[in-house]
């Protein structure tokens, strides 16, 4: 089967989020089937072929390649809470705590916006006052995606440890590896020693500097599929040697069988995993969506449900489908076909 004929057979879906992320509302991507089962390739509309090649290769890695051996049956996992208003963080922490039974959250924050940091403070206070009246003690995360400069980092993070109440860690505070040394060193000074995490700093990097990752982090956020798949994901931990957790990538519930099959293999799991993000979807491809059972998710994978699939594939158009199915081939050409495993990359060429 050659990739053109992948791409042929690949099955578009859109799907609809409970709220806006990354500004949209919807989820679209691919499903291509393989003798190992079901992989998702989704990688959002901005992104390059070369950036794409990575999410190709994960998703061909689960369709046609196996994953490493599982160390644990479960993982834990965190709760996600988007750019909300203050009402709807409360309700949404309210949420996640007496359905999923979550003690862990992960805040976004750092938008655009004029006074996003006052709005930031006044969301990510909203989360510590919910937990407290709750009787949850919790652990309370931000992730900044990368949208601060160093000077604007060094304003906020202390802010923000306070309406906190002590933050477990900041993701990404800035976009460059020297941003983040510096701003690591000038922490160290700092009374209450906070953790940096990076995620942009692997994920979008054409290639890692190990040297600069250990020097500016403290903990790695992996993703499965957009650094070429579980294997390609678990050696860079490996060979970086620092704590990790690993998040999703806005993953249907079967694309999340990847990030949860990373989690269960990485030796030294720092703590809470992003893969509680089913709560963001109104619609999947699977019954019952991935979603935590206190705050853990079981080591398992997802197949699509065939009516679900149609139903998601039905609003696409041919436009896009002809779209997803010319992305699939340039990400092969782009680079996947020199990142997946000698066993995968024989079964696509065949």
């Amino acid at each position: 089967m050659s990739i053109a004929e992948i791409a042929d057979q690949s099955i578009p879906f859109s799907l609809k989020l409970n709220g806006k992320f990354r500004s949209t509302q919807t989820r679209t991507g691919v499903l291509i089937s393989g003798p190992s089962g079901w992989g998702e390739f989704a990688p959002f509309p901005e992104y390059s072929d070369e950036v794409c090649a990575k999410w190709l290769a994960g998703a061909l890695e689960s369709a046609f390649g196996t994953f490493p051996a599982k160390l644990r049956s479960s993982v834990p996992v965190n709760s996600i809470i988007p750019m909300l208003n203050v009402e709807q963080t409360v309700s949404a922490v309210e949420a996640a705590v007496n359905v999923y039974g979550m003690t862990t959250f992960k805040v976004k924050v750092a938008d655009s916006a004029p006074d996003s940091l006052a709005s930031d403070e006044l969301r990510v206070k909203a989360v510590r006052t919910t937990l407290d009246r709750l009787g949850i003690e919790g652990k309370i995360r931000i992730d900044v995606n990368g949208q601060w400069n160093l000077e604007q980092a060094m304003q906020a993070i202390p802010i923000l440890e306070q309406a906190a109440g002590g933050l477990d860690y900041i993701e990404q505070p800035c976009s460059t590896n020297a941003e983040l040394i510096e701003l690591k060193n000038r922490m160290q000074s700092w009374t209450q020693q906070i953790q940096i995490a990076v995620d942009e700093s692997l994920r979008l990097a054409s290639s890692v500097n190990v040297d600069e990752i250990r020097s500016a982090a403290d903990i790695l956020v992996v993703k499965a599929i957009p650094l070429g798949g579980v294997q390609q994901a678990l050696d860079l931990v490996t060979e970086i040697g620092l704590p990790a957790v690993v998040s999703g990538s806005l993953d249907t519930s079967v694309g999340l069988s990847s990030g949860i099959a990373l989690a269960a293999s990485i030796p030294h799991l720092y703590g809470a995993c992003g893969l509680g993000t089913g709560t963001l979807f109104a619609e999947d491809l699977v019954t019952p969506t991935t979603l935590p059972t206190n705050s853990e998710l079981i080591v398992r994978r997802a197949s699509p449900d065939a009516h679900l699939l149609a139903t998601a594939a039905a609003k696409v158009s041919d436009s896009d489908r002809l779209w997803w199915q010319e992305r699939i081939v340039r990400a092969w050409q782009s680079g996947a076909n020199d990142l997946v495993s000698p066993s995968v990359k024989e079964a696509v060429e065949q």
